[in-house]
């Protein structure tokens, strides 16, 4: 596959994921954070039924960079933690395989708190 096809498919398939968050911050009670539950849920689910890896393969970053990407990550860790630990890994597994994400949003958040002074919302 060429690399502006790869791109391509990338930006449609990240778009549409955005665009079926911001629906559904528009049209529905939904809060924003519960929409980042449910793409972390739908994750784990697309991961469960063995169809992310085809979905990664066809789409790159497109599936991989978005929070459906990281369920799927603590999916997967929690899997392999099992079949190696047993049920303790069931507890283990998904913070371990996840936790470059986690560390690397810890520190971006670390530096834009000491780089940005925050200001108070005036209702």
């Amino acid at each position: 596959m060429s690399i502006p096809y790869q791109l391509i498919l990338t930006f449609i398939s990240g778009g549409i994921i955005c665009v079926i968050a911001q629906l559904l911050i528009d049209l529905t009670r939904l809060t924003p954070a519960r929409i980042l539950v449910l793409y972390v849920s739908v994750g784990v689910l697309i991961y469960a039924v063995g169809a992310f890896d085809p979905m990664k393969d066809i789409f790159g970053a497109g599936v991989t960079v978005p929070l459906i990407g990281f369920g799927a990550n603590i999916a997967k860790g929690v899997r392999e933690a099992v079949e190696k630990e047993g049920l303790l890994g069931a507890l283990t597994g998904g913070l371990t395989a996840s936790s470059a994400g986690i560390t690397a949003a810890l520190l971006c958040g670390l530096f834009a708190s000491v780089l940005f002074k925050t200001k108070s919302k005036r209702m």
